[in-house]
């Protein structure tokens, strides 16, 4: 599949979205818990890259949303792909990867990609639910796993897989005002597609790990 984006940063901005930001006192460990325990109903944003993925059969894959119990406020822990990679090189991502049979389940997948790629043990992961699947542009169906994380731990990343870790406040995620929307045009002249970006600092949070973001704003607001 032709790559159809290189440098999404440079490509202009649409839109910011104009929703309300998640309330403070609902970006708590025991909000969350609650929120997880009892689900609201919702609707989940619909997404682009399903319409890229054409007809293929969509594999099966985990991710973790792993939010961080920081003192100061509830961050979320984030990953840089490794440069080499053949899929999302360089990219802003949650830990994750394939199901494999071994696992049994998207749960036991996230985990175990998580210890695989940043050293992280479960024993210091507290399973909240599950967030709708999100079909990717390249073929994947990933099942994000949101999880709260309990410091202090010591990542130790997988060259292989992942060139940084960092942690971004989800106070600023939660806020729309942060959630920026941009386009470009598809190769084939079929017409544009817009994606969602949440630039922070020096990093580019867009694609797949901002669709799945949102996802997590609209269930947090609903």
């Amino acid at each position: 599949m032709t790559k159809l984006i290189l440098t999404p940063e440079h490509l202009p901005i649409h839109s910011i979205a104009d929703e309300d930001e998640v309330e403070a006192e609902r970006l708590t460990p025991a909000w969350l818990r609650q929120r997880f325990s009892s689900p609201p109903i919702w609707t989940p944003e619909s997404s682009n890259e399903e319409l890229m993925a054409g007809e293929r059969v969509f594999r099966p894959a985990s991710v973790l949303i792993p939010i961080v119990t920081r003192e100061n406020g509830l961050t979320l822990l984030l990953t840089e792909r490794a440069a080499h990679l053949q899929h999302h090189a360089g990219q802003i991502s949650f830990p994750g990867g394939r199901f494999e049979l071994a696992d049994g389940s998207a749960t036991e997948t996230a985990l175990r990609e998580t210890e695989e790629e940043v050293g992280l043990p479960r024993s210091h992961i507290d399973i909240l639910g599950a967030l709708p699947d999100y079909k990717t542009g390249t073929g994947y169906q990933v099942s994000p796993i949101v999880s709260l994380v309990k410091p202090p731990f010591e990542t130790i990343t997988d060259p292989g897989e992942v060139a940084s870790v960092f942690e971004v406040p989800l106070a600023f995620l939660m806020n729309a005002r942060h959630h920026q929307r941009r386009i470009f045009q598809m190769p084939d002249g079929s017409g544009s597609r817009m994606f969602y970006a949440m630039p922070y600092q020096d990093r580019f949070i867009w694609g797949a790990t901002a669709g799945m973001l949102r996802n997590l704003f609209h269930f947090l607001r609903a």
